[in-house]
């Protein structure tokens, strides 16, 4: 070893790595030696290790080690938490290390790989200094041969083979350097090293100098860890046996609890869950097979580690069969009075609805027991079909629940998912059901004209077994994987669109249509509820707000075309809003809105009487169109100019009404010599026929008659009459056929400021179903054919004579 002086930092604080400085300088004795604290490291002779090196009187240390060709001695902390330790803090006993390689890492981390040279025992620590130093003494294995050495060696190496068999992370290289050694004392060293004991039992075998205590102290430790492994070894073969492919992956949950029943440990928190579970299904009134079931799927619960997947699957499927209702829900307290008091306090006008309305609420008082009809509300939107369910429920004494099927198009949302995949849930019904908390609930299946179909199957199918009588006492959901009886729950469906609904799903309905409202409902609808509500909403107060009839009529005229009062109740809360900022601003006490407030405050009409000025001349017709979302009067413009007799169609028509418009003019055509219009010229001419709103799509046949109006109006150059509007499919004999809507086409004829409306002759049974308020203000007449339309469509004098 070099013996060279070495001049170390008289400083209290950390040394810089470089050692220079202008300090007081002091040699270390030969004897003296660097020392590198270790928290939780013990190095043996022979042994080759590298260590990570943190703290600056570390790397000092080392450094300067490297410097002057040094070793180091590596000793172990008594307590790792402490980061200046000092000379109490430290283990006497350590062991003198080359250092054979520095290394500075990337994220600045400084690593030395060492070799383990000789035991040393600390004599005393030099003070002064600004890293530990030593003045130790160096221990060397004392080379005796005895039998009871040799003994203890032979049966130190057989069981350490045994180790290195069953350890999974154990090297080829450290079996063949235990078969190798010839050493006692190097064997002992070597297996303490690679052991997995820990630092303070590694730090025993370091100070145990003599070789016989040193030989027992190793071979006590390789007795225990070989004890360990093959009860693992054990515990691995059981635990295999009882594992599919799908739960291999949670090995080492069994192994734990394997080893928790091996030592007699018990999960008291586990089995508390699972007494719970044992309770809440006995208190659940399941039925038998469905009892049955869940106590099997709770037995298999008890079989499996808490953090298994499977387990939390099992454990949220036993919670769906709990909190669903299971018990036969309580008889309904029907109060046909009240019922009847309630539906005219909850709905204005619709008075057919409540009507058959209560004659269901009857059937239902009458026959409990029965299997009622499905109701199915029809109609635009607006008009209050999901609260006319609600006011059932309250009739009925029911819990009222809500699911929407608009946009649902994965047969899964109907029937759930199946348990074998991962987030299976149940069926959107039975969570609803679930929800409620009640078999005997009111569910509204809102929107069923919007569900869609795909890959995934088509939900009005699945549908077809929730809303059959017949067969829901045992509906089957995919999650649940159990009948479950829906036949107690009152399903109430609504849709804007009769036509999307599939065949067989409607057969299981009773469909009620809900017409739009008109001009006289809405105002009643406004005064009682729709003011009332925007006022409390908009935090107002009884006598800070008022509007005046006036003001409400000019709203649903002129800024609002709806079959219903959403818009309506929206212009209201904004004309509230308005009120809301005056008053808060400290402008007015009270706010009174009239008619010419409205201006202002909504902007200008939005809707204009256009009907007179649009039919002013020849070849524009009113005709009358049924939408999704009500009724509303279309035009039909025709103009022509010299051609080759070509047909122009333009304002995004269907297929259906391009047809409409062929037959028009083929008609057109066919009666020209009787209408007074020279065929040749006909001939001559290229017909264009345009419906306004262009952006929006248009289709049916209803326009016919408008359509043949518009043609012979235009060849006749006679006006048709401002006042009259029009409906019905025209067939190629000059017919007129019944359509359908006429109370909703009828309604926006009413809106939009019409006095006459022509109807064909097989829709009269259709009048009907009117409002008797649009009977009275509306003149309707019935034609049988064209020839009847034109004589009561047209003017009776020319156009620009006087």
């Amino acid at each position: 070893m070099k013996t060279e002086s070495l001049d170390l930092i008289l400083d209290e604080s950390p040394a810089q790595p470089t050692g220079e400085g202008d300090h007081h300088a002091a040699a270390m004795p030969d004897d003296g030696l660097l020392i590198v604290p270790m928290r939780n490291v013990v190095l043996f002779p022979g042994m080759i290790l590298p260590l990570t090196l943190g703290r600056e009187q570390s790397i000092f240390a080392a450094q300067q080690a490297l410097k002057l060709e040094r070793p180091v001695g590596i000793l172990l902390q008594r307590e790792p938490e402490i980061d200046r330790p000092g000379p109490d803090d430290l283990y006497g006993f350590g062991t003198v290390a080359n250092i054979l390689r520095y290394l500075t890492l990337p994220d600045d981390t400084h690593v030395i790989v060492c070799q383990g040279v000789q035991r040393f025992r600390v004599i005393e620590y030099l003070p002064g200094y600004a890293c530990p130093v030593v003045r130790f003494a160096g221990i060397d294995d004392l080379k005796v041969a005895n039998n009871e050495i040799t003994a203890r060696f032979i049966r130190l190496k057989e069981r350490a083979l045994q180790v290195l068999q069953l350890e999974p992370q154990a090297s080829l290289e450290v079996s063949s350097a235990v078969k190798g050694i010839s050493s006692p004392g190097a064997l002992a060293d070597l297996i303490a090293g690679f052991l997995e004991i820990g630092p303070n039992e590694k730090q025993a075998v370091l100070e145990a100098v003599d070789l016989v205590p040193r030989l027992d102290l190793v071979l006590d430790y390789l007795l225990r860890r070989l004890e360990v492994l093959k009860l693992s070894r054990e515990i691995d073969e059981r635990t295999k046996a009882s594992l599919d492919e799908r739960q291999r992956h949670f090995l080492l949950l069994e192994q734990l609890k394997s080893i928790q029943k091996e030592l007699g440990e018990d999960d008291e928190g586990s089995s508390a869950e699972l007494a719970e579970l044992h309770k809440a299904i006995a208190e659940a009134q399941m039925p038998e097979e469905v009892a049955r079931h869940a106590g099997k799927e709770l037995k298999r619960l008890e079989r499996m580690p808490d953090g298994s997947a499977e387990y939390s699957m099992i454990r949220a499927y036993i919670d769906c069969l709990i909190e669903l209702p299971w018990k036969p829900p309580e008889a309904d307290r029907i109060d046909i009075g009240e019922a009847r008091r309630m539906l005219d306090a909850d709905h204005f006008g619709l008075e057919q609805v409540k009507k058959r309305i209560i004659e269901f609420l009857a059937v239902r008082k009458l026959n409990p027991e029965g299997h009622g009809p499905i109701l199915c509300f029809v109609g635009p939107p607006g008009v209050g079909k999901t609260s006319l369910g609600q006011s059932i429920a309250k009739a009925l004494g029911r819990k009222f629940v809500r699911t929407s099927l608009g946009g649902v198009h994965d047969e899964a949302e109907i029937r759930g998912h199946r348990r074998t995949y991962i987030g299976a849930l149940p069926g959107n019904i039975l969570q609803v059901i679930r929800k409620a908390g009640s078999r005997g609930c009111v569910l509204m299946l809102d929107e069923i004209d919007k569900l869609g179909s795909g890959i995934q199957g088509d939900p009005s199918a699945a549908l077809l077994e929730v809303l059959d009588p017949e067969q829901n006492n045992s509906f089957r959901d995919n999650y649940l994987a159990l009948p479950y009886d829906l036949s107690s729950v009152l399903f109430i469906t609504t849709a804007n669109v009769l036509d999307n609904i599939p065949g067989p799903l409607a057969d299981r309905m009773e469909i009620i249509h809900l017409p739009g409202y008109t001009q006289e409902e809405k105002l009643e609808i406004a005064r009682r509820y729709l003011v009332g509500r925007q006022i409390a909403q908009n935090g107002l107060k009884a006598g800070q707000f008022e509007i005046t009839d006036a003001a409400l009529v000019a709203i649903i005229r002129d800024y609002t075309r709806e079959a219903g009062v959403r818009s309506l109740e929206r212009l209201i809360g904004a004309v509230c809003r308005r009120a809301a900022v005056n008053i808060a601003e400290g402008g007015a006490a009270a706010v009174l809105v009239d008619e010419r407030d409205l201006a202002p405050i909504l902007g200008p009409s939005k809707f204009d009487n256009e009907v007179a000025l649009r039919t002013g001349m020849p070849g524009v017709a009113t005709g009358l169109a049924w939408t999704p979302v009500g009724g509303d009067i279309l035009f039909i413009e025709s103009g022509r100019t010299p051609g080759d007799g070509k047909l122009t169609l333009t304002g995004q028509l269907g297929d259906v009404m391009k047809e409409s418009a062929q037959a028009a003019l083929t008609l057109m055509k066919t009666r020209a010599s009787s209408l007074g219009i020279d065929s040749a010229e006909l001939e001559k001419c290229n017909v264009h026929i345009h419906v306004p709103a262009g952006a929006i799509p248009k289709d049916g046949p209803s326009a016919g008659v408008a359509m043949f109006i518009s043609l012979a109006s235009l060849f006749v150059d006679r006006a048709v009459r401002s006042d009259t509007a029009m409906t019905g499919e025209i067939s190629l004999r000059g017919l007129v056929l019944p359509v359908g809507g006429i109370k909703e086409k009828v309604l926006a004829a009413m809106r939009a400021g019409i006095r006459r409306v022509l109807l064909p002759e097989r829709n009269r049974r259709d009048l009907e179903d009117v409002p008797a308020e649009a009977r009275e203000k509306l003149e309707f007449v019935f034609i049988e054919n064209v020839d009847d339309a034109m004589a009561n469509a047209m003017e009776t004098r020319l156009a620009g004579t006087p």
